[in-house]
C-alpha cells in the first residue's frame, strides 16, 4: 500500500516546480562543491574509502568519532554516510533523549518516514516513501514482525527494550525479498553490554517517568550479568498504562486506555574462540479499551482488545579474522501475534459481547555469509550470500465463524540472495577518490493458500546496482537502481465476509470480494544522491553532515485497494429495492504507477549540542489515468 505525506510545504511558488526546483539544486549545489575540492592526494590519503581495510568495508580514517554503522543496508558493515543510498541510525543516546512512549516517537524526525493513524499507539502504521503495510519490511533481532491489519498497528514493541533502529530507505528486495519496496526498519534490542561497563560483572538500571498528554505512568526495570568473559545474559521489564489522549487543538481522544507489559530475556555465549551462539525472548501484551478501528476517533463500537506478541529467536555467528572466506551468521526464530477484541457495544458490524480475534504466526530462518578477497593496495571485494525461508499462518474468527477480512490462510516464501562490495580507490591511477560498487540479485518463490479461493503462486528476481564516489574524504556522489516486488497478502488475496454496515433503512452492506488473481506489484527506481560530510567546522570535535537524494519509482500492477459504495438517494435507494446501495471492497492490480520525491538529511553535531533538519516530499499517481492512487492521501 502507498501513503503521501508532505512533512514541508510552501504555497508562494507552484508546489511542483518547487518540489522539482529543490531536488535538482540541492544536488547541483553539492556537485558544484565537489567541483572546487581539492584533488585528493596521489597517494589515495584524502580518499575515504580504505582498500587495505576491506575486510571491515569502507572506512573512514580522517574521523575523529565513531561513525554511525549500517549492517541493514548491505548485510555487512558499512559506514552510513558512504553507502549508495539513504540510511539512518539511531542510536542509544539519541533513543534515550527522544524519551519515547513509542515506537514513532524514536522515527519521527526520520526524512521519508511517517506513522498515519495515530495518536492510538495501538493504530499507528509507518510508511516510508510513501509505502505503508506490507510493502515495507519490519524486523526484530533479525525476526520478521509481518502482522498486517486493517486498522490496526503493524507491530508491537516497546521502545524502552531497544537500543538501536535502523531505517534503510528504499527498494531492498534484492537482500530481503517481498515487502521491500518502501524499505527496512530493523529494531534491535538491548544487549548486556548497554548495561554493564568493561569489567563489570553485575549491573541493574531502573527508570520511571511520566507523560501529561495522555496520562502515561512508566516504570522499567533491567538487569545485566556477565559472569566469564564468554557468558552475558540481560532481562529486562517495562509497565506503561496511560488513558485519554489530550490532542493539539485542546480536545480529547477518548477510549485511548492501555495498559502494557512489556520485557524481554537475552543472553550470549561464546562456545569457542570463533564460535558463539544467542538466543532471545521478547513480549508486549497490551489490554487496551478503544474502537475496533483503532484508528478512528472514538465514541462508537468499542471492545476491550487485547494484544500479544512474541518473539523467540536462536542465533549462531562464526567469525575468524585468519579465515577470509567463512563469516556466518545464521538465526532461526518464531513470531506470534494475536489480537483479540470483545465488543463492548453494538455500535458496530456485530453485537455487544461478541468475540473477534486474529492471529499471525510466522516461523522463518535466515543464514547469510561474507567471503572477502584483497585484490592489492587499490582493490577489494566483500562477497555476501545467504538464504531465507518463512511462513505465515493467519487465522481469524468471530461469533459468526471466520471473520470478515481476515481469512484462514498461509504463505510460504523461500528466497536466496547474493552481492558484492567492490572498492576502488585511485582507479587506474587517474581517477582520483575512492569509489565502491554494490551489485546484488534476490530470487524468490512464494505460495499462498486458503479454503476461501484457489492457491497462488509466483517466483520473482530482484536485482540492484549502487556506486557510491568520494572524491575527497568529506565529499559524496551517489546512484543506485533497483527492482523490487511485493507478493499479495492473504488479506488482499483472499478476504471475504462484511467490511463496513451504514445504519440506514434496513442497513446497507459493504463486503469483501476475494481476487486470488492478483499479481506481484513490482517497480523500478533510479535514485541519485550527494553528501557532505565536514569536521571542525565551529570547533574542535564538532561535525556537519548533509546527504541527500532525488528518487523516481515505476511500479507495475500496484495492489490497490478499491471501496465501491454507491451514494444513499443518489445512486439508490437505500429503502427499495432492498440490498441496492450495498457495496464492495476489493483488492485490484493498477496497471501503472509512478512516485517520485525528495529527501534531504542535515545534521550539526556538537560535543555540547546537536542540530538535526529534515526535508521529505512524496508524489504518485496512476500513469494510465494521472489520477493519485487510491491510497494516496
Amino acid at each position: 500500500m502507498v501513503n503521501n505525506r508532505t512533512t514541508r510545504q510552501r504555497t508562494s511558488i507552484p508546489r511542483q516546480f518547487e518540489q522539482d526546483f529543490i531536488g535538482v539544486s540541492m544536488v547541483a549545489l553539492i556537485a558544484g562543491m565537489l567541483a572546487t575540492a581539492p584533488v585528493a592526494a596521489a597517494d589515495g590519503a584524502a580518499s575515504g574509502l580504505d582498500p587495505a581495510a576491506t575486510a571491515q568495508g569502507p572506512q573512514h580514517p580522517a574521523a575523529h568519532r565513531m561513525d554511525p554503522i549500517s549492517v541493514t543496508a548491505t548485510r555487512n558493515p558499512i559506514r552510513a554516510f558512504e553507502y549508495p543510498g539513504m540510511v539512518t541510525i539511531i542510536g542509544p543516546e539519541a533513543i534515550q533523549e527522544r524519551v519515547p512512549s513509542k515506537p514513532a516517537d524514536i522515527l519521527r524526525t526520520v526524512p521519508g518516514v511517517e506513522f498515519f493513524g495515530g495518536p492510538r499507539r495501538t493504530g499507528e502504521v509507518p510508511s516510508i516513501r510513501g509505502f505503508s503495510g506490507p510493502d515495507v519490511v519490519i524486523n526484530l533481532d533479525g525476526a520478521r514482525q509481518n502482522f498486517v491489519s486493517g486498522h490496526d498497528g503493524r507491530f508491537f514493541i516497546d521502545p524502552s527494550l531497544l537500543r538501536e533502529v535502523e531505517v534503510l530507505r528504499g527498494s531492498a528486495s534484492s537482500l530481503y525479498g517481498s515487502g521491500g519496496l518502501g524499505g527496512v526498519l530493523e529494531f534491535r534490542t538491548i544487549d548486556a553490554a548497554d548495561i554493564l561497563d568493561p569489567g563489570t560483572r553485575f549491573g541493574l538500571q531502573a527508570s520511571i517517568g511520566r507523560q501529561d498528554a495522555n496520562r502515561e505512568l512508566v516504570g522499567t526495570l533491567t538487569g545485566a550479568t556477565r559472569p566469564t568473559d564468554a557468558l552475558d545474559a540481560v532481562a529486562s521489564i517495562t509497565r506503561r498504562s496511560s488513558g485519554t489522549i489530550r490532542l493539539g487543538d485542546g480536545t480529547n481522544l477518548d477510549a485511548a486506555d492501555d495498559d502494557i507489559v512489556s520485557g524481554l530475556v537475552k543472553g550470549s555465549y561464546r562456545v569457542a574462540p570463533s564460535h558463539s551462539v544467542d538466543a532471545a525472548f521478547v513480549f508486549f501484551r497490551n489490554d487496551a479499551e478503544e474502537p475496533n478501528n483503532a484508528q478512528g476517533d472514538g465514541g462508537a463500537d468499542i471492545v476491550d482488545k487485547r494484544i500479544r506478541n512474541y518473539t523467540a529467536r536462536i542465533g549462531y555467528r562464526y567469525a575468524n579474522p585468519a579465515n577470509p572466506f567463512l563469516d556466518l551468521d545464521a538465526v532461526a526464530y518464531f513470531n506470534r501475534a494475536k489480537v483479540d477484541e470483545l465488543r463492548l457495544d453494538d455500535r458496530g458490524v456485530g453485537p455487544a459481547g461478541e468475540l473477534l480475534t486474529r492471529e499471525v504466526d510466522t516461523i522463518g530462518f535466515r543464514a547469510d555469509n561474507r567471503s572477502r578477497l584483497d585484490l592489492g593496495e587499490s582493490a577489494g571485494v566483500v562477497f555476501t550470500y545467504g538464504i531465507e525461508a518463512y511462513r505465515d499462518d493467519q487465522t481469524g474468527q468471530s461469533a459468526a465463524g471466520p471473520r470478515g477480512g481476515v481469512p484462514d490462510a498461509d504463505t510460504t516464501f523461500f528466497g536466496g540472495f547474493a552481492q558484492g562490495e567492490i572498492t576502488l580507490s585511485q582507479l587506474f591511477g587517474v581517477i582520483p577518490g575512492d569509489i565502491l560498487v554494490i551489485p546484488g540479485a534476490r530470487w524468490d518463490h512464494f505460495s499462498s493458500s486458503s479454503d476461501v479461493a484457489d492457491r497462488s503462486s509466483d517466483s520473482r528476481w530482484s536485482p540492484r546496482i549502487g556506486v557510491s564516489y568520494l572524491p575527497t574524504p568529506w565529499s559524496l556522489l551517489f546512484a543506485n537502481y533497483g527492482q523490487g516486488f511485493r507478493a499479495p497478502s492473504v488479506n488482499e488475496l483472499f478476504a471475504s465476509g462484511v467490511h463496513f454496515r451504514i445504519p440506514i433503512g434496513p442497513g446497507i452492506v459493504n463486503r469483501f470480494v476475494p481476487n486470488p488473481d492478483l499479481r506481484p506489484q513490482r517497480t523500478t527506481t533510479w535514485e541519485a544522491g550527494a553528501g557532505i560530510d565536514f569536521e571542525d567546522v565551529l570547533g574542535p570535535g564538532d561535525r556537519f553532515q548533509v546527504k541527500g537524494s532525488r528518487y523516481v519509482t515505476r511500479g507495475t500492477d500496484f495492489i490497490d485497494l478499491q471501496v465501491n459504495q454507491p451514494t444513499p438517494f443518489v445512486d439508490c435507494n437505500p429503502f427499495f429495492p432492498p440490498g441496492s446501495c450495498d457495496g464492495t471492497t476489493t483488492a485490484a492490480n493498477v496497471g501503472r504507477a509512478k512516485l517520485r520525491g525528495t529527501e534531504v538529511e542535515a545534521v550539526y553535531d556538537h560535543p555540547r549540542a546537536r542540530l538535526a533538519v529534515n526535508y521529505a516530499w512524496i508524489d504518485g499517481k496512476d500513469r494510465d489515468t494521472g489520477e493519485r492512487l487510491g491510497v494516496l492521501f
